[in-house]
């Protein structure tokens, strides 16, 4: 107990899957957690959960304002901020000949825009102190994922921010950290409602049912690494991409 002890973190999409049981575990571990979301109802039950260490900011991540107030309520309510989870994501299915320009730049505005934002504002908030910023992205950022162009695209930008805000930081001598995270599927809302609007073969080709159900992570699973990277054990680490997916870009056959 206490990884994380008196730190503050915000988490973006905190409402649910992921983002919740990231501000829960690293709440647990003694952190002050700003939850994040544009789900109102669902958001301020998480902040309710944690109790006083918590609080819920309405946020829609892609608006430069709403990040301007997700800092200023974490600043005003505990002091400072030590950590951004940038978790808060969209998934379309969609490949290079069927995904229009209007779901490209919907996708893009949230998962890629949004985090430049957040990644911006949390640089601004910690170079005096230092920080960790952790960026969800996606084995779909390092690896060709045929079923998402515009998912796959948003998490390769994600990966090569990560990096140079990592070289940058270190150049200009902050103690700002940050580290791309890299999950295969995830057993979330977000994705088994996805999955269930579409045939298994439209993601991969069928081998062996086992093989499939292994490539699905629990939230909790990826919140143990959130919580290593918010803590000072992984002080060492930086512009790191870390792969949480169970060998798959590794699985021939």
């Amino acid at each position: 107990m206490g990884r994380v002890q008196d730190k503050v973190a915000i988490v973006t999409g905190a409402a649910s899957g992921v983002g919740r049981e990231d501000a829960l575990l690293l709440a647990r571990e003694g952190a002050k957690v700003v939850v994040t979301d544009l789900n109102e109802d669902a958001g301020k039950a998480v902040a309710k959960e944690i109790g006083g260490n918590a609080i819920f900011v309405h946020h829609d991540v892609a608006s430069e304002s709403d990040w301007q107030r997700v800092f200023k309520a974490a600043i005003d309510k505990f002091g400072k901020v030590d950590v951004l989870v940038n978790n808060a994501a969209i998934l379309i299915y969609g490949t290079i000949e069927d995904t229009s320009l209007e779901t490209w730049q919907r996708v893009q505005r949230v998962n890629s825009d949004g985090y430049f934002l957040g990644c911006r504002a949390a640089v601004q908030a910690m170079k005096e102190h230092g920080g960790t910023i952790i960026n969800m992205s996606s084995i779909s950022g390092i690896g060709g994922q045929s079923s998402f162009i515009a998912y796959s695209a948003s998490k390769g930008a994600v990966t090569a921010m990560t990096r140079s805000i990592a070289a940058y930081c270190k150049s200009k001598n902050y103690s700002i950290r940050c580290n791309s995270i890299h999950p295969d599927g995830i057993k979330t809302p977000m994705v088994m409602n996805l999955h269930a609007t579409r045939k298994p073969e439209d993601f991969m080709p069928i081998r062996d049912p086992k093989a499939v159900l292994s490539r699905f992570a629990e939230p909790i699973d990826i919140a143990n690494l959130v919580l290593f990277l918010a803590s000072d054990e992984s002080r060492f680490i930086n512009g790191a991409e870390l792969r949480i997916d169970n060998g798959f870009l590794m699985w021939v056959d």
